[in-house]
């Protein structure tokens, strides 16, 4: 179905001219105008739903003649954009924060988290250490947000250091840690353990989390 009337055609001119103003910012690298476009479109998605399925359709499609070598107007994208519209309607949160990552990074967390608070957690961890889309992947598959930061962690840090460090020392802690890369198997010793946690030094690292570094392996000392 074609839409063919001026009220149509008037959101098409707004959606067109928003595009063309971002393009030249985009050319230089501003992420967060991209990211605030998409957020943009995906209200007015969601302004114009009246009109059903189709009109993501024809969006898609007329945004392709006008500007035929842009990418990220496809009618998948452009769903995309209004979910994420619909999950964040404040347009200080998508300013402050979440116009930082990629737009690969959010529609990663709008496929595999569900809670607005656990989307926004993890986005804060990408920011706070810089991660790439495959690590954000990898963090949310191991359920970084689950063992971080609801987890109950048995620790003295309440009695032992004052605040706010008790604080910041709780939270980098995990439960439990996951070291699935270290084989599985009967009968395995402390010394193996250790070697293979070295081996994979890059996972163990980033599964200890922000705090902590190689500094060497000193070896195996019998006691």
């Amino acid at each position: 179905m074609l839409m063919n009337n001026k009220e149509y055609f008037d959101v098409l001119a707004d959606i067109k001219k928003r595009i063309k103003a971002t393009q030249y910012k985009a050319v230089l690298g501003v992420n967060r105008e991209l990211i605030f476009l998409y957020w943009n479109i995906g209200n007015v998605i969601i302004e114009n739903s009246v009109w059903g399925n189709k009109f993501i359709d024809n969006l898609a499609r007329d945004i392709k003649l006008e500007f035929p070598n842009a990418k990220g107007y496809s009618v998948r994208n452009l769903k995309y954009m209004r979910k994420f519209a619909e999950l964040f309607p404040e347009a200080e949160i998508v300013q402050a924060a979440l116009a930082q990552l990629t737009w690969y990074h959010l529609q990663l967390l709008m496929d595999k988290v569900s809670d607005k608070a656990m989307y926004l957690w993890y986005a804060d961890k990408a920011l706070e250490n810089g991660w790439s889309r495959n690590v954000l992947m990898h963090q949310v598959s191991i359920k970084l947000f689950e063992r971080q930061a609801i987890a109950d962690k048995a620790t003295n840090f309440e009695r032992t250091l004052l605040s706010p460090q008790s604080e910041l020392a709780q939270e980098t802690l995990k439960n439990p840690y996951v070291f699935d890369f270290v084989e599985a198997r009967e009968g395995i010793i402390e010394r193996e353990i250790e070697q293979e946690l070295v081996a994979n030094i890059a996972k163990t690292i980033m599964e200890l989390g922000t705090g902590f570094a190689f500094v060497g392996n000193f070896g195996w000392r019998e006691m």
